[in-house]
C-alpha cells in the first residue's frame, strides 16, 4: 500500500473488532495500524504520523474519552469516537472533550467508512464556510436560504430552511431530533419527522431510498453532499 495512503489508528480492547476494522478499512485504500490499549496507543503517536484515530470509549485503564481529551490539548488529529453508550449525554461528553464524531455500537462497518470520509472532508473547505453547496440535482444557498432543484426554485418553509442550513453546516455529522426540535421550529419530535419527509421530498430523487438526507435509527439524521 502506498504511503500516500491515509493512515489511520484504531485503538480497541476487542481483539476480533480491532482485527476486522484493519481488514476492511484496508479493502478501502487505507493504511491501517491498531493498538489494544491508550498506552499502546500513545507508544504509536509518538513514532508515526497518523490521519485520523478510531478510538474505542471504553478501554481498561486509561479510557478513550481520557486520551481523546488529552490529545486534543497539542494535536488537532480527528479523532472518532466508538461507544456502546447510546445515551445522549455519553455522546456529548466525547465531543465536549474534542472527538470530532461518534459511532454507537454495534455498527455497520461502511458506516463508519462514511463517517471517516466525512472527517477527512472537513478537513478541507468546510461547508460553514462556503455561500453555497451542491448536492444531487441540488444547489442551496446557505446564506440566503435558496434552494434549486435542477435549476428551478424550490419553496421552503421557514423551519425547512434552518434544518437545511443546519445539515449543509455539518456534512456528515449526526444530528439528534432534539437539536432539530429546535433548529426547525417545531412543536415535537413526530414534527421533526414530518418535515424530514417534507423535505425529502424537495431534495432526493427518491425520498423513499435517500442518498443525502439519511436517517441514523435510534440517533437522529445525518447529511451527505456528494
Amino acid at each position: 500500500m502506498s504511503d500516500e495512503a491515509v493512515h489511520i489508528l484504531v485503538v480497541d480492547d476487542d481483539d476480533r473488532l480491532r482485527d476486522l476494522l484493519q481488514r476492511y478499512l484496508g479493502e478501502y485504500g487505507f493504511r491501517v495500524s491498531t493498538a489494544n490499549s491508550a498506552a499502546e496507543a500513545r507508544v504509536a503517536l509518538s513514532g508515526l504520523r497518523f490521519d485520523l484515530l478510531v478510538l474505542d470509549r471504553m478501554m481498561p485503564g486509561e479510557s478513550g474519552l481520557e486520551l481523546a481529551q488529552d490529545i486534543r490539548r497539542t494535536n488537532n488529529l480527528p479523532i472518532l469516537l466508538l461507544t456502546a453508550m447510546s445515551e445522549a449525554e455519553d455522546r456529548i461528553a466525547g465531543l465536549e472533550v474534542g472527538a470530532d464524531d461518534y459511532l454507537a455500537k454495534p455498527f455497520e462497518p461502511r458506516e463508519l467508512v462514511l463517517r471517516i470520509e466525512a472527517i477527512l472532508r472537513r478537513g478541507g473547505p468546510k461547508a460553514e464556510e462556503l455561500a453555497e453547496v451542491s448536492f444531487g440535482a441540488c444547489r442551496f444557498n446557505i446564506e440566503r436560504g435558496e434552494l434549486l432543484h435542477d435549476g428551478a426554485l424550490v419553496r421552503l418553509t421557514s423551519g425547512e430552511t434552518e434544518m437545511l442550513r443546519l445539515f449543509t453546516r455539518s456534512p456528515g455529522l449526526t444530528i439528534g431530533r432534539a437539536a432539530l426540535l429546535a433548529q426547525a421550529d417545531a412543536e415535537n419530535i413526530r414534527a421533526v419527522d414530518v418535515q424530514i419527509t417534507r423535505l425529502r421530498r424537495k431534495i432526493e430523487d427518491d425520498p423513499k431510498e435517500p442518498r443525502h438526507l439519511c436517517t441514523v435509527w435510534g440517533q437522529g439524521y445525518v447529511f451527505w453532499l456528494d
